[in-house]
C-alpha cells in the first residue's frame, strides 16, 4: 500500500521536472534567437607619431554600464562584435591614455560599421575629407557584399508613408507588392509566405507597430541568411527604439555640435 501511495508522487515530480526542462529550453532558444539581429564595429588603430600599428589598443563602447570592446591585434585591427543596432559613442584607450576625441558609430542590423584607419592621439583627431552621396532607396551593403534594403529612423520620419507601415515596406523595393486586400507579397510568393521579426521575435502581423517607435528596418527579398531560412517569401526585420537609443542620438548630436 505504501508503495502504491508513493508512485503518484514520483510521477508528479517527473512531470514537473519535464515542464521545467521544457520551459528552460524555450527560454534559452528564445534568448539566442533574439540576439540574431546584431552588428559589429571594425577598424584599424595606428600610432599618430610613428605610423606604426597600435598593438594592444582597446576600442570600446560604454552603453550606460554595458561595455562592448575589442583589443587591436598586431596589425592594429579590431572587431567589436554582438552590438545591438543603433547609434553609439566609441572611445579608444592605449598605453594607459584615453583618446579625448569620441567617435560616433552607427551600427546596422546584421552588418558592420567600418571606421577605417584611426590615428591615435591624446588631444585631437585628424581625419581626411570624406564625401558621402545619398540616394533615395539605394542599395546598402551589409557585410561588404550583400545588398539589402534598409531604412533608419531618420529616413522613416521623413517618409510620406510613415503612417502606413505596409506601404512604407512596399516602397523600399519593387520586389514587394501590396495586394488589394492590404497583404504584402514578396517576389511572387504566396500571400502570408513571409516572416516579420520585431526585436528578434517572430510575429505574424505588424499592424500594431507605430512607425515612430522603429529605430531601423531591413528587408530581405532573396538570399536569406540561414537564421531566417524558414520562409520562401521574404523577411522584414525591425528594431524598435528604447530610451537609451534616444539618449545616444541626443549625445551624438551634442558631440557633433561641439557641446561635449
Amino acid at each position: 500500500m505504501a508503495h502504491l501511495l508513493r508512485e503518484p508522487c514520483n510521477t508528479s515530480k517527473m512531470k514537473n521536472m519535464k515542464k521545467f526542462m521544457t520551459i528552460g529550453a524555450l527560454l534559452i532558444s528564445g534568448h539566442l534567437f533574439s540576439q540574431g539581429a546584431l552588428g559589429e564595429v571594425i577598424g584599424t588603430i595606428l600610432e599618430k607619431n610613428s605610423g606604426e600599428t597600435a598593438y594592444g589598443a582597446v576600442a570600446y563602447i560604454d552603453d550606460h554600464g554595458t561595455k562592448y570592446q575589442a583589443r587591436a591585434n598586431e596589425d592594429g585591427r579590431f572587431r567589436i562584435t554582438a552590438v545591438p543596432p543603433g547609434t553609439y559613442i566609441l572611445q579608444i584607450r592605449h598605453k594607459g591614455d584615453t583618446m579625448k576625441h569620441k567617435f560616433i558609430v552607427e551600427v546596422p542590423i546584421d552588418g558592420f560599421y567600418q571606421m577605417g584607419k584611426v590615428d591615435f592621439i591624446s588631444s585631437t583627431q585628424e581625419i581626411g575629407v570624406v564625401t558621402i552621396v545619398y540616394q533615395t532607396n539605394a542599395l546598402k551593403l551589409i557585410d561588404g557584399n550583400l545588398p539589402v534594403r534598409t531604412l533608419t529612423s531618420e529616413e522613416i520620419e521623413r517618409s510620406p508613408l510613415k503612417n502606413d507601415l505596409k506601404g512604407l515596406i512596399s516602397s523600399m523595393t519593387t520586389d514587394i507588392s501590396l495586394t488589394s486586400d492590404g497583404e504584402l507579397v514578396f517576389r511572387g510568393a504566396r500571400k502570408g509566405d513571409m516572416l516579420y521579426l520585431v526585436d528578434g521575435v517572430k510575429t505574424a502581423s505588424i499592424q500594431n507597430v507605430p512607425s515612430s517607435s522603429i529605430g531601423s528596418m531591413m528587408v530581405y527579398t532573396g538570399g536569406l541568411p540561414a537564421k531566417y531560412g524558414d520562409t520562401l517569401g521574404g523577411v522584414v526585420v525591425m528594431e524598435t527604439k528604447s530610451y537609451f537609443d534616444l539618449y545616444r542620438k541626443w549625445e551624438a548630436k551634442e558631440i557633433r555640435a561641439g557641446n561635449r
